[in-house]
């Protein structure tokens, strides 16, 4: 019976929903004339503060993308590579291909987000290269669920942002260590909580008549391959610098050096030092330049579209302040909530924001200030209200396109084929959430 609802649902969506980009526009038309009707005499303003943000978030941007784009060629080293193709071949039968791409992309993600992406992509279409029983979107959408967990893991962009010693509400919480986000118990228990249950709602959400389901059809591969490289006779002196292995294993070894000592000179995640990480290891697994080189040229074709969106989200980010309408949003919430409801209406207004501006820094810029004063005024801890934040930004991703662009470039597949199936799960995954924010957090 949920296959039969599941299967018309992504059908309904997957006839009317356009294109991320044409979404995104039409969100930053939808906010201007919100914010417009509540500032009936100030359109001029509100074009000028749209045009400011558009260019706001431009260090954060780069943070986000390098974090995706280092993840991605991590991910396409060649052991990496051959460890997912053997993990495909234990996708036997009907239910094993969704919760097998489930868990081990949850576990990517976990690790990174960027990472995850190609992990999940991989995995999948090796899957459906195998099972022709796997419903192909249904696949995908089990490579990408798992980004509700992301917040609890290494790359929790809030989480590693009040761990870093000078973000810009240190004045007002201080710096906030990730033992008590990202690594505290109650983080952890949700974690484990939607890690259980997610997949047995991909299973019955699964076709059970083969006529409904959608094989796997090849693509052109846009995750990372590097040509062979040439017999050692045939190269030119410029060859040899760029496939020696010497320069990328003594790059990426400096790296791990420095991440080593800052981690045993007692410093903490972030951004910062989870790019320098990925980016590091990529070099030093990659070992020639060449390879790394064209690693991250090939990632790059996965993020563009990303690249193309993110400023229009800070442009809508801006929107939201300038306007008045996120502070309405984010206090109008807060001031119906009690110390005890507060973080589950933070995580409410936050999945609500991130539907609008999907970038968990650029949100948590916009939402952290208005939301850490009031969780203060009311005792609440703000490190629970960083993570409730987190998790509302989160569990929307699910229904919001942005982040999913990557992997669907990836597999050949339209953010229409597994969006009704996402919007399933995050129903879920909001009832679910809410309640355990309540009782721990």
């Amino acid at each position: 019976m949920f296959s039969k609802v599941a299967n018309r649902f992504s059908r309904l969506i997957e006839r009317y929903l356009p294109d991320s980009f044409v979404i995104a526009v039409m969100i930053t038309l939808l906010v201007f004339i919100a914010g417009w009707l509540m500032n009936i005499s100030a359109p001029l303003a509100l074009v000028q503060s749209w045009g400011q943000g558009f260019w706001e978030y431009l260090a954060f941007t780069m943070q986000m993308v390098l974090l995706l784009m280092t993840g991605m060629v991590l991910a396409s080293v060649p052991f990496i590579r051959r460890s997912l193709e053997k993990i495909a071949d234990f996708s036997a039968g009907s239910k094993k291909p969704y919760v097998l791409t489930f868990m081990v992309a949850s576990a990517a993600y976990y690790i990174n987000w960027g990472l995850a992406v190609v992990v999940g992509a991989i995995l999948a279409r090796e899957i459906g290269k195998r099972n022709k029983q796997a419903h192909f979107p249904l696949l995908v959408a089990s490579a990408y669920a798992p980004t509700v967990l992301y917040t609890a893991g290494f790359s929790s962009s809030i989480g590693l942002t009040v761990a870093t010693s000078d973000h810009f509400l240190v004045d007002l919480i201080g710096v906030i260590p990730t033992s008590e986000t990202i690594f505290h118990p109650s983080t952890i228990i949700i974690f484990l909580s939607l890690v259980v249950t997610l997949p047995i709602f991909i299973i019955l959400m699964a076709p059970k008549n083969n006529e409904e389901i959608i094989p796997y059809k090849p693509k052109t591969d846009t995750v990372s391959k590097v040509d062979p490289e040439p017999e050692e006779a045939n190269l030119t002196p410029a060859k040899k610098l760029e496939t020696t292995p010497v320069f990328g294993l003594v790059t990426g070894l400096i790296g791990l050096i420095f991440i080593f000592s800052h981690f045993f000179q007692g410093g903490d995640l972030d951004l910062n030092i989870i790019n320098l990480l990925f980016l590091s290891a990529g070099l030093f697994f990659h070992r020639s330049l060449g390879a790394f080189s064209e690693a991250f040229k090939n990632a790059a074709t996965s993020i563009s579209p990303i690249i193309l969106q993110f400023p229009f989200y800070a442009g809508i980010i801006a929107l939201l302040g300038n306007s008045g309408l996120g502070e309405l949003i984010i206090n109008g919430m807060a001031s119906v909530a009690s110390s005890d409801t507060f973080n589950v209406f933070s995580y409410w207004a936050a999945g609500f924001v991130n539907i609008l501006a999907p970038s968990g820094g650029g949100q948590w810029a916009l939402q952290g200030p208005l939301q850490m004063p009031a969780a203060l005024q009311l005792g609440v801890d703000p490190s629970k209200t960083a993570m409730a934040v987190g998790w509302g930004d989160a569990w929307t991703n699910l229904i919001q396109p942005f982040w999913a662009l990557p992997i669907l470039s990836i597999v050949g597949l339209h953010i229409r084929h597994i969006m009704g199936y996402c919007i399933l799960l995050s129903i879920w995954v909001g009832i679910l959430t809410s309640i355990l924010i309540y009782f721990l957090y």
